[in-house]
């Protein structure tokens, strides 16, 4: 790997998170989330996005942080994963930052078999988890969500 390579940089508690500025849409500002039914534990529920309905994940339970509910002062970060747009809930944005390819450790270089973890970037005030969003949702928890998600566009709410 050489050169740089963009990312954007998200907190959640004190931890300081990343992904790829490619796959990231946009940040908002959070808005009320509607429960969907048979959802993965991950999944707090749908929101409308310009006409667009998307699912909005909870990663403090994927990181096993303590949940707290969804304020206005949080964002969601809309990101796109390969087969669906997702949006996470965030405790803010800081930007985005490059960094050097050099700088950034590849998860199996710390922990084989680190799941969720591309690996780590290390900046100058502390380290950095980049996130592999394709490994985000389990296999079982994407097709209960793909099923919760075609039986709300089949039958509304």
């Amino acid at each position: 790997m050489t050169g740089l390579t963009q990312f954007v940089v998200f907190c959640l508690d004190a931890q300081r998170y990343a992904l790829p500025l490619a796959l990231v849409e946009r940040i908002v500002r959070a808005v009320a989330v509607t429960s969907l039914p048979k959802t993965p534990r991950l999944v707090l529920g749908i929101i409308d996005v310009e006409g667009q309905v998307f699912p909005v994940l909870n990663v403090r339970r994927r990181f096993r942080l303590l949940d707290k509910e969804v304020s206005p002062a949080d964002q969601f970060l809309i990101a796109k994963m390969a087969h669906r747009t997702v949006v996470l809930v965030i405790d803010e944005a800081e930007g985005v930052i490059e960094c050097p390819s050099a700088e950034i450790v590849v998860a199996d270089q710390i922990v084989p078999g680190l799941e969720q973890v591309q690996g780590v970037m290390k900046l100058d005030d502390g380290l950095v988890l980049i996130q592999d969003l394709e490994k985000f949702l389990s296999f079982d928890e994407a097709q209960a969500l793909d099923q919760a998600m075609e039986q709300e566009v089949t039958h509304g709410t």
